[in-house]
């Protein structure tokens, strides 16, 4: 028997009874423990927080939605569904929920087409791109109350600069701000201002459509507005319904523009047509401090949001392309 013979038989002698396996998975495991306490500790504050300020509150909110509640002793008397029954005999709060539904049918297609319509000009851009995606998400940035002040001197139905534009141009202006019929499309046009956010994650999605597919679509023919409706609309559905369901979410609480345009100041001269859900429930809350009843609100508002977001979710995923899908 030659030496290295008598050295492996020495080595399996030697290994007889023990685990590889085991023994080759005990750093692993220790590196794998390491690395998910890495990952536990690094969420824990995110975890705390929704626990504390965000679950927490919502249950606080919905034990006070079944009670009186009293801010200054802190109590809260139970009354039933007394705040609920009262949902439904308040014609404000139908007034407030149909404002509300109306701006978001209103808003979230101009949102998307707008967003969209930049992140196309954004995505030819070749030299000075970056500088280009700055100026274009600045508004994103701006403060609610400095935006509403700008707002209200480009929306002043006598001297305000878009009403000037359209004079000049042979057309007389509305009255923006005191108009009924006016008032959602004036929120509407401050809330397209702020619509970079949704630009930016449309860009993104432009960025991922293979360009071949436009080559061949040119080489087979297809004009720009055809490679636009039947590859590019394709390729981002995704995002698409992504920004149409997160828009909806966001319309449906919509407050910063109603309240800053019209609520702030306390000469609202359109008290119905610029009411909206959020807003009232701030009166209900924080002005006539009748929290039970604004709670219940919250909770209504909430259960009308899951339902209209489980409906786009049914039936929103019969148009998205998803790469793979045989459908």
């Amino acid at each position: 028997m030659t030496a290295v013979e008598d050295r492996a038989t020495a080595a399996v002698k030697e290994g007889e009874g023990k685990n590889p396996k085991q023994s080759r998975l005990k750093p692993r495991d220790k590196y794998n423990k390491r690395e998910a306490m890495a990952g536990y500790l690094f969420v824990a504050p995110w975890v705390i927080g929704f626990l504390v300020f965000t679950l927490g509150a919502m249950v606080y909110s919905l034990v006070i939605s079944f009670s009186d509640y009293d801010l200054a002793t802190d109590t809260a008397i139970p009354n039933g569904g007394a705040n609920y029954a009262e949902l439904f005999e308040d014609p404000r709060v139908m007034l407030a929920l149909g404002n509300t539904l109306f701006y978001a049918i209103m808003a979230v297609p101009l949102e998307i087409a707008f967003a969209l319509f930049l992140a196309m000009l954004l995505n030819r851009v070749g030299k000075g791109a970056g500088f280009f995606r700055t100026i274009y998400y600045l508004p994103k940035m701006t403060p609610s109350v400095a935006a509403a002040s700008v707002f209200l001197l480009l929306l002043n139905g006598n001297f305000g600069a878009i009403n000037r534009a359209l004079a000049a141009i042979g057309i007389q202006g509305p009255q923006w701000l005191t108009d009924p019929n006016w008032v959602k499309p004036s929120i509407v046009l401050m809330t397209l201002w702020s619509v970079s956010g949704t630009m930016i994650i449309f860009l993104a999605a432009l960025k991922n459509v293979p360009r071949d597919l436009y080559e061949v679509a040119s080489l087979d023919g297809a004009g720009k507005v055809r490679q636009f409706f039947n590859i590019t609309i394709p390729m981002i559905s995704g995002t698409i319904f992504f920004n149409v369901l997160v828009l909806t979410i966001a319309a449906l609480q919509v407050f910063d523009q109603a309240f800053l345009l019209f609520w702030r100041n306390q000469t609202n001269a359109s008290p119905d047509a610029s009411l909206f859900y959020a807003v009232y429930l701030f009166q209900q809350a924080f002005r006539s401090f009748n929290f039970g009843f604004a709670a219940a609100m919250a909770w209504l508002i909430f259960v009308i949001i899951m339902i209209i977001t489980l409906i786009q979710v049914k039936f929103g995923n019969r148009f998205v392309y998803y790469e793979g899908d045989k459908r």
